[in-house]
């Protein structure tokens, strides 16, 4: 999978940071204080993040923002303490989990909308493996990070498996249906579930 770097001049120095920011943000949450890297560049700026954790290569939790609305630093170490004990999908992770857990942390572009004219036209604008999709409709909500074509790389699939997340049924289109669409710059651990 190919992601478009976020606009932001990101430096690998920055995704070092970002990971290991998240790690002691859920170390700290867990109760063994861990002191995080805070001097690079772009930290304090605003910024929107995911923070996906990961156990033997399946989800263990994530949790993130769509919009800027802390800096790059505060967003991280939420996101990454709600993703580690609040993502109502798992248990709370526990401190012995953490040791074997891998942590990603993708970076957003800011949302473009998309205009189009039917679903058809929609589907035929996305970009697999480069666009994350917002879908909203009413109260009904959804996100898609691009890391997830990986997972589903047909656009249609992409969009049914999108709508049943947000509670419709994956048939489902209205003309009321809103897309947003943004890339992400993303940075993971080494995997600590290696075996050898």
């Amino acid at each position: 999978m190919q992601t478009e770097p976020a606009p932001c001049g990101c430096s690998e120095a920055l995704g070092d940071s970002l990971l290991h920011l998240a790690r002691a943000s859920i170390s700290t949450a867990l109760g063994q204080p861990v002191d995080a890297i805070d001097d690079v560049a772009g930290l304090l700026d605003p910024g929107a993040c995911f923070v996906t954790l990961t156990q033997h290569g399946q989800l263990r939790g994530c949790v993130g923002s769509l919009q800027a609305r802390r800096s790059l630093r505060a967003d991280v170490q939420a996101n990454a303490v709600a993703a580690a004990l609040q993502d109502t999908r798992f248990a709370p992770l526990s401190l012995a989990e953490l040791a074997h857990t891998d942590i990603e942390v993708s970076l957003l572009s800011p949302m473009q909308a998309m205009p189009f004219v039917d679903e058809a036209d929609a589907l035929a604008q996305l970009r697999p493996g480069v666009d994350g999709v917002v879908f909203a409709f009413g109260p009904h909500r959804s996100t898609f990070l691009p890391q997830v074509w990986a997972q589903l790389p047909q656009a249609h699939d992409f969009m049914a498996q999108l709508k049943r997340k947000a509670g419709l049924p994956a048939n489902f289109w209205d003309a009321g249906v809103r897309l947003q669409r943004y890339t992400v710059q993303s940075w993971h651990e080494p995997s600590r579930n290696r075996r050898d």
